[in-house]
């Protein structure tokens, strides 16, 4: 029997397999539980950063492909948007898959995994190859965008719900960063006259590396099993859903923005391939870095509270760029769109943070107390983070398209703009009725460590 200060039974079956958690209690938490969260929250950001990359790899593969090729800017932004649609769908089923192999287990399956569409893009990429092989070659780089579900859901029940801004932040924001670090490797590569092949030969090596460091270094948790009944729970809660829609707001942005911004550099100012690389990386990696202070100030102030101005300020930096299009003032139009990532970064941090809040509230409210009110919101927030999370990047296709019938139409992004700016207004109106406008009641509670904490309320989730 494990007490709740000693370490984790051994393993009971095969690979590194956790008997106990309790990340609620402090004592456990002080003595083991930080040391080995802390442990698989690094792993299982690199892990997720490469999947990242490869998720993006084509946002900046379109950017070497010029005239010889034979791919109109439509065909480039159909691409990208089919590339982000087959990354949104697949979170859905990887969420889930976490409590069927385990965490470390999925980890380097899916890790592995990357080596298929990046090997596939490394023996098509040349000018004769179709445009329907490079779609399909594109649509397998999707299944990186599902180890962001994976890895959120895993890091989820390592932690308890004080840190959980914190750490779902670092984890979701050192996986972000995995945009503008292919973006910068694709500079480098142009700049010194290399070419696709040599971008994708560098990051097979990579990903062999991340799938060998989560078999040695990370865990599976025992208690984490498979629940379809909490996959039906979270399907059927109406927060899942309005979450989901904030979250497009957000995570939307950064994923469809970082698809498109080289295209919409090169398309609408002019730019070269290596001009328009030069900034591209800029916005991804500033939003990437943001998004872990997102998630403090989540915790800091409450998750609703700081998603409602932030929404404010992605309408106004919106505003700017809409002007900056009619104008055609590049300078203007880059900080803009940079400020606009910075935005979309701390976002995804406030309003992933509310998750486990909103769950852990509805648990307080149906009496639950203790451990047993932190097993249901971990139970409901892990299911609904990969439906949340794959509705988000749904964002990232409607972006894309957005752009892509905006510059048929228009010839520039400027229509795409102005429904951009009328949906963040929208974000806003959700977020203020529905977790602003009235709060819950305080009900005192006890928890796991026999202190006495207030519920939730809505304003501070």
């Amino acid at each position: 029997m494990t007490g709740p200060g000693t370490a984790p039974a051994p393993p009971s079956k095969g690979g590194r397999w956790i008997q106990h958690w309790d990340p609620e209690n402090e004592t456990f938490w002080k003595e083991t539980g930080e040391k080995v969260a802390r442990r698989n929250l690094y792993f299982s950001v690199l892990s997720e950063h490469i999947g990242f990359s490869i998720w993006t790899l084509w946002s900046v593969l379109v950017l070497f492909m010029g005239p010889e090729y034979g791919l109109t800017p439509a065909d480039k932004f159909m691409l990208t948007s089919m590339v982000t649609l087959v990354g949104a769908v697949v979170r859905v089923p990887y969420t889930f898959a976490v409590a069927i192999f385990g965490g470390r287990n999925w980890t380097i399956i899916s890790a592995a995994l990357l080596l298929i569409p990046t090997c596939a893009a490394f023996a098509v990429m040349e000018p004769g190859t179709s445009f329907s092989t490079f779609l399909l070659v594109g649509l397998l780089a999707g299944i990186g965008g599902g180890n962001f579900a994976s890895s959120m859901t895993n890091i989820n029940a390592f932690f308890p719900l004080r840190k959980k801004g914190w750490a779902l932040g670092l984890n979701a924001g050192g996986g972000n960063i995995g945009v503008p670090v292919i973006q910068l490797a694709a500079l480098g590569i142009i700049g010194a006259g290399g070419g696709p092949r040599v971008l994708l030969g560098m990051y097979i090596p990579l990903i062999v590396v991340a799938a060998v460091m989560a078999a040695l270094f990370m865990d599976n948790l025992e208690n984490v099993k498979n629940d379809t009944g909490a996959a039906k729970d979270a399907a059927r809660d109406a927060h899942t859903w309005i979450m989901s829609f904030l979250y497009i707001g957000t995570f939307g942005s950064f994923i469809g923005y970082s698809f498109a911004f080289g295209q919409v550099l090169q398309n609408q100012f002019g730019r070269t391939p290596l001009e328009a690389a030069y900034v591209t990386f800029i916005g991804p990696l500033l939003g990437s870095l943001i998004r872990p202070l997102g998630g403090w100030m989540a915790d800091k102030y409450g998750g609703a509270k700081i998603s409602l101005w932030n929404y404010v300020a992605m309408g106004a930096a919106t505003a700017v760029l809409i002007g900056a299009s009619m104008e055609k003032s590049l300078a203007l139009f880059t900080a803009a769109f940079v400020v606009l990532f910075v935005l979309s970064g701390l976002g995804n941090g406030s309003t992933f943070k509310m998750i486990p809040g909103i769950f852990q509230n509805k648990a307080l409210a149906k009496g639950l107390e203790g451990e047993e009110a932190a097993a249901y919101g971990r139970r409901l927030s892990g299911a609904s983070m990969g439906l949340i999370g794959a509705v988000g990047a749904l964002g990232g296709v409607g972006i894309n398209l957005a752009f892509r019938q905006s510059f048929l139409s228009y010839g520039s992004g400027t229509g795409a703009f102005v429904a951009f700016l009328a949906f963040y207004a929208v974000c806003f109106v959700v977020t203020w009725a529905v977790y602003l406008r009235r709060t819950a009641p305080r009900v005192p509670v006890t928890t796991a460590s026999s202190e006495a904490k207030p519920q939730l309320s809505y304003a501070e989730v």
